[in-house]
């Protein structure tokens, strides 16, 4: 009995504890065009007297004759909204879930001692397009084993025209996995197609440092890119899936993520070409300077594909 005794009074302040810093949950709903509802549960061991209240900008006041109805002159995405302790502050966090009338629902989680946070923007195509094509752009730029493959592809290709072909065949084929892949219409495991797509690189990096050859790689670039495109997509798509398509702009979503991907490759196309322009008339560069570019790349790829290969037999 006395040790029941002993677990009971070890037990109690622990689930005292917990009760003490279990969340406080806010619920903001738009009912209609700039007219919101807020509904808060807060904790049981915060008192009555110390009911938080959610501070609205200065363009919303509360509806005559209701204690959770706001109206706002303005649109209320984008602006910052706070809760207020009446008499203390509480170390808890704070879990805010808001819901437009579009059908879009956010999440926000506050930490504790946080207060303030900003309301997200509504889904526009403007916004969403904006938003998707930095992403791709930003993507394509951090994506090493992808500028490798790019790199290789305007090696070979050579001229302007077929740069351009080539990296167009590429956009093309990697959006349509990229499209079935985020859709869920095609679900394959991840590092597999991660570990092919380090292939892919060592493949192209073997036939830069072979040099020119009568094969459809240096002949028809296009074919390659093509092919290899509807592997690269899913690994675009795996990315995309942990940022997250737009609720109500998916479409939107997916064409600018593409649009994005398709202006970083030809920025970076530019690049490389002026580099190369600068570096050709070098007789070392001339000489060795294909076989060195060919052997680094298919070194590095050869090195990811190793790494993410053991990552998912092992």
């Amino acid at each position: 009995m006395s040790r029941f005794i002993l677990l009971l009074l070890i037990f109690l302040p622990s689930v005292q504890l917990a009760d003490d810093f279990r969340p406080l949950y806010v619920e903001l709903s738009e009912l209609e065009a700039q007219l919101y509802s807020v509904r808060i549960k807060r904790p049981p061991r915060i008192p009555v007297v110390n009911h938080p209240v959610i501070e609205f900008p200065d363009f919303c006041a509360k509806q005559p004759g209701t204690n959770n109805t706001y109206i706002c002159e303005q649109d209320l995405s984008g602006s910052t909204l706070t809760i207020r302790y009446p008499n203390y502050g509480v170390p808890n966090s704070s879990v805010i879930k808001m819901t437009f009338t579009t059908g879009e629902k956010h999440t926000v989680t506050l930490s504790s001692g946080e207060t303030t946070w900003r309301m997200p923007l509504r889904e526009e195509v403007t916004t969403v397009a904006v938003q998707y094509t930095w992403l791709g752009m930003e993507h394509i730029w951090i994506g090493f084993d992808h500028l490798l493959f790019v790199l290789c592809l305007i090696w070979i290709a050579g001229t302007w025209s077929r740069i351009l072909i080539t990296i167009t065949g590429f956009t093309i084929a990697h959006s349509i996995t990229l499209a079935l892949a985020a859709l869920q219409v095609v679900v394959l495991p991840v590092a597999p197609i991660e570990a092919v797509i380090a292939l892919s690189v060592l493949f192209l990096a073997t036939e830069v440092t072979r040099g020119q050859r009568n094969n459809i790689t240096w002949r028809y670039p296009v074919a390659v890119s093509g092919s290899f495109g509807l592997l690269h997509g899913l690994g675009f798509a795996a990315v995309l899936n942990e940022i997250g398509l737009p609720q109500m702009e998916l479409v939107t979503g997916l064409v600018f993520f593409n649009v994005g991907v398709e202006i970083g490759q030809i920025l970076f196309a530019l690049v490389v070409v002026t580099l190369l322009k600068l570096v050709r008339p070098w007789s070392w560069f001339e000489s060795y300077g294909q076989t060195t570019v060919g052997y680094f790349i298919g070194c590095v790829a050869a090195c990811w594909f190793l790494e993410r290969t053991s990552g998912f037999l092992l």
